[in-house]
């Protein structure tokens, strides 16, 4: 499991890549991915274009940073997810909470 993070080039958007498994174990390295920055984005991208699984907690996570990022007027896109992912997102109600491509 690996997490990246970077900044988009107008400083705007924080884009999150997780590779492999998506559970308890990338909690720390997840939460460091955007409560580090020095300045909040206005939007957040999470890429689970390499994500094999997510379980419950990794739903938590997504929650958490929802939080983070203002709650309903949290602007957060979970993006190229695999069709297993995107079961469990959906299975979770997740489409209400986040926009899912």
């Amino acid at each position: 499991m690996t997490i990246e993070s970077r900044v988009s080039e107008d400083g705007q958007e924080l884009i999150i890549s997780i590779q492999g498994r998506f559970d308890f174990s990338a909690h720390q390295d997840f939460r460091n991915s955007y409560e580090a920055l020095e300045q909040a984005p206005g939007k957040y991208r999470v890429d689970m274009n390499e994500t094999t699984y997510l379980d419950s907690s990794a739903l938590g996570m997504l929650l958490l940073l929802r939080d983070h990022a203002g709650g309903n007027a949290a602007q957060i896109e979970i993006v190229n997810c695999s069709p297993d992912v995107k079961k469990i997102l959906t299975i979770s109600n997740f489409e209400q909470l986040f926009s899912i491509q």
